[in-house]
């Protein structure tokens, strides 16, 4: 089963600092059909306005996924750490019993874009923690490199969940394909650009969920930049 999610059906708020667009009900924005899909229950495409960003505040018992497009994003928490996240960078924190942070785009003449995300961790009141890594667009080219999942294989960053997340670049005549396996599901989200996946013609924002199919097969990118999340049923 096929259920295509279009960019234009996504909720958006506009707070001038930030331009957000919420694949998933969030904050204001409630859509019951997408309340979350499986453990995913957050993707935001967020664009913060230089010089600004989200001020000190808390999470707890989340996986919480920053994934830079363009721009850097500053991060600095309570259990600290602090770092610079630059596209291609992949930042997992996880909330555990309680974390406050922050997230702002110091730059002074262009937008931090990103993508916020949200998985809820298949374990709770664990101590807050924090990985960063970067990966190369050449690990991207034209392939699903395996950028997080729940066990650091192939060099990806770890998370508290039986999902795994994917990360592609596409143009021309690039490629793949990645089977499914039995009782996971899968949802596609494209970052930017345009792709066709299981003959599905795709654009920056839209989304694919896949349940109960055996195989995805990603074609026809132009300048495509996706997110595979491999789900637990």
């Amino acid at each position: 089963m096929f259920e295509l999610h279009r960019s234009e059906a996504r909720g958006r708020s506009n707070h001038g600092w930030l331009d957000s667009r919420h694949s998933f009900t969030f904050a204001d924005h409630v859509d019951p059909r997408n309340m979350n899909f499986g453990p995913l229950c957050v993707i935001n495409e967020d664009r913060i306005e230089a010089g600004t960003g989200f001020g000190t505040h808390g999470h707890r018992d989340m996986e919480i996924i920053s994934y830079v497009l363009e721009g850097e994003l500053a991060h600095k928490d309570s259990i600290g750490n602090g770092s610079v996240i630059l596209p291609g960078d992949v930042q997992r924190m996880s909330a555990g019993t309680g974390v406050m942070h922050s997230e702002y785009n110091h730059t002074q003449d262009r937008q931090t874009h990103f993508l916020q995300i949200w998985i809820e961790p298949n374990v709770r009141g664990i101590p807050a923690g924090y990985e960063q890594k970067h990966f190369p667009p050449e690990e991207k080219r034209g392939r699903l490199r395996l950028i997080i999942g729940p066990d650091g294989s192939d060099g990806s960053i770890t998370l508290h969940q039986d999902a795994r997340i994917h990360a592609g670049l596409f143009d021309g005549d690039e490629a793949a394909s990645m089977a499914i396996s039995r009782g996971r599901r899968v949802y596609l989200h494209v970052a930017r650009g345009v792709i066709t996946a299981n003959g599905f013609a795709l654009k920056t924002g839209d989304a694919l969920k896949i349940v109960n199919e055996t195989q995805i097969e990603l074609v026809k990118g132009q300048q495509a930049e996706v997110l595979l999340f491999d789900l637990p049923g």
